[in-house]
């Protein structure tokens, strides 16, 4: 007899087929039912106990550097199970990264596997405030008993919830907290938007200290009892030979690989699979066509990053009609806009409707008032109006961990006394689209078109307003760009200018000047929205997720405040 807290999350494990594969290792093909998970989580749960000498560990924080695995699932639940604050770790991360997060968060426990044992004793030898407990973690081997009977632990959930820590490209790293409740609220609002069911089996190739990969890619599945396959990190070529396995010629074996439903990913990863799909065999290539087609790929999500037009429309046809389904979210929030499952509702550069549960708002970046749906056009200028972002409901994050200035500066009241808005500091328009479909409950009424961060996409030059992300699309529209960034320059002139720095696609272009980007683009922009300055470079640096530090890039490539190619 085994006794746990009633979290949601562990109720719905338990509820689950027993004999269902929970997760699964793609290079080793070990797998795991649900009928053990809670086992192995009550386990792991005791062995934080032990490290607390017994006491509750309600509201501790625990940090953990662990491998994208079965373990690592555990180690998550176990952490909610003793009702304690999980404070996942990228084994990625430098140690003076890692220190700063421990000093941060005070956790009082590090766990580790064995994988990382040494990477933990190396970061537990810095200056640290206050020396966390280390316990390294057993390797889970599979195949054990089921859970058998749960009692359920009636006092409540505590103080349990997960901590992530932001990108920290302006500021120091700030730790989110998502208590579970907003965890949870997070879950069921993408468990109605996009369906999971216990007959989804996700390929999951993403970090997991970002909430792409914890929440989209592991609560949410586990809520719904779909399987899990590990597969990370990202390589193209094992992510088709994966993909392809089912499909390819068995010569009378029958297949020991089930076919992948659920694929959500950032849109490097679906770039990097379109160009290494042109070097496949035939053979392999009509495999892996099928692998993603509608047919067996339910659903294909790109989110973290803007999706670019041609790489939508490349996956399009290289899967013979499964249009990407783009997102927004972010670590505050989990995810708050989607477009829908019809592929008419799957908008090109739109990142669709508010979901389910979740309040959405523009309010103008110029005169701060609220654009109500049907004034998004100035009635006296005709142009669109752009409003940041602001959110509410259940799925918005407590606070930034002991970090009481920064969060009462990102929430405002609101007009209704409903509650406060978070100030996301994404800029966007919103626009009625007659063709989409609007099959869902939650899919109705105009949708929302990301124009970018308000620190660093939208750029003020010679009085006009630009979005970087609008120019970005253009240009990667063009069969030179294989890559690109458009930032904001600081000019004497011009206050700002639009920059741009660009990767070339050696296929077309050897090289390329300023004045071949203009000539390209004064068909499909405005002038002032055209790059004044712009650099190529061989690759334009990139964090886990994709995202770029348009700042940092802006310091290395346009050194001087005028550049000899502003024109």
């Amino acid at each position: 007899m085994m006794t746990l807290p009633r979290l949601p999350i562990l109720e719905a494990v338990s509820r689950h087929d027993a004999s269902t594969t929970a997760v699964v290792h793609a290079k080793s093909g070990r797998s795991f039912t649900y009928g053990e998970l809670l086992g192995d989580v009550g386990k792991a749960r005791d062995r934080l106990k032990e490290a607390w000498g017994g006491k509750d560990g309600n509201g501790e924080r625990v940090a953990f550097l662990v491998e994208n695995s079965y373990d690592y699932v555990v180690t998550l639940l176990a952490c909610l199970a003793a009702r304690s604050i999980a404070v996942p770790l990228s084994p990625a991360f430098p140690a003076p990264e890692l220190q700063y997060i421990l000093n941060q968060s005070e956790a009082s426990l590090l766990l580790s596997s064995a994988k990382f044992a040494t990477k933990a004793e190396q970061v537990l030898e810095t200056e640290l405030l206050s020396k966390p407990t280390h316990v390294a973690l057993p390797k889970h081997q599979g195949g054990g008993p089921d859970t058998g009977a749960i009692t359920w632990d009636e006092s409540g959930p505590g103080e349990a919830g997960l901590m992530l820590y932001t990108s920290g490209t302006t500021n120091r790293p700030k730790g989110v907290l998502l208590p579970q409740a907003t965890l949870t609220a997070q879950c069921q609002s993408l468990l109605r938007a996009w369906s999971y069911t216990p007959s989804d089996h996700l390929l999951h190739v993403l970090p997991l200290h970002h909430i792409h990969g914890t929440v989209n890619a592991l609560l949410t599945p586990l809520l719904a009892g779909s399987t899990i396959e590990f597969l990370f990190p990202f390589n193209a070529d094992a992510v088709w030979n994966r993909l392809a396995a089912p499909f390819l010629p068995t010569n009378g074996h029958p297949t020991q690989r089930e076919r992948i439903t659920f694929f959500t990913v950032v849109p490097t990863v679906y770039s990097r699979l379109i160009a290494t799909y042109k070097l496949m065999s035939p053979e392999m290539q009509q495999a892996a066509s099928a692998a993603v087609s509608p047919d067996n790929m339910r659903l294909s999500i790109s989110g973290s990053a803007a999706l670019p037009t041609p790489i939508k429309s490349a996956w399009r046809t290289l899967s013979k009609g499964n249009v990407l389904l783009e997102r927004y979210g972010m670590t505050e929030v989990g995810m708050a806009l989607s477009c829908g499952l019809d592929p008419a509702d799957r908008v090109d550069a739109s990142v669709g409707w508010p979901l389910p549960s979740v309040q959405a708002r523009l309010v103008d970046v110029d005169t701060n008032e609220i654009i109500h749906e049907g004034a998004e056009v100035d009635a006296e200028t005709g142009k669109e109006r752009s409003g940041e972002i602001q959110l509410r409901g259940p799925t918005i994050f407590q606070e930034y961990w002991r970090n009481p200035a920064a969060t009462a500066s990102e929430f405002v009241e609101g007009e209704d006394g409903q509650g406060k808005w978070f100030k996301t500091g994404d800029v966007a328009v919103r626009r009625p689209v007659p063709s989409a479909a609007q099959s869902q409950d939650w899919t109705k009424g105009p949708l929302y078109f990301i124009q970018g961060r308000k620190s660093a996409d939208i750029i003020k030059t010679g009085g006009e307003k630009v979005s970087a992300l609008e120019v970005e699309r253009e240009l990667l529209s063009l069969d030179e760009v294989a890559e690109v960034a458009v930032v904001s320059v600081p000019s004497g002139k011009w206050g700002q200018k639009v920059g741009c720095v660009i990767v070339l696609d050696k296929d077309f272009a050897q090289q390329w000047k300023p004045m071949d980007m203009r000539r390209a683009l004064r068909d499909r922009l405005a002038n002032y929205k055209i790059p004044q300055v712009m650099k190529i470079v061989d690759e334009i640096p990139r964090n886990a997720m994709g995202k770029i530090n348009k700042k940092l890039l802006v310091q290395v490539t346009f050194k001087d405040e005028h550049s000899g190619d502003e024109m």
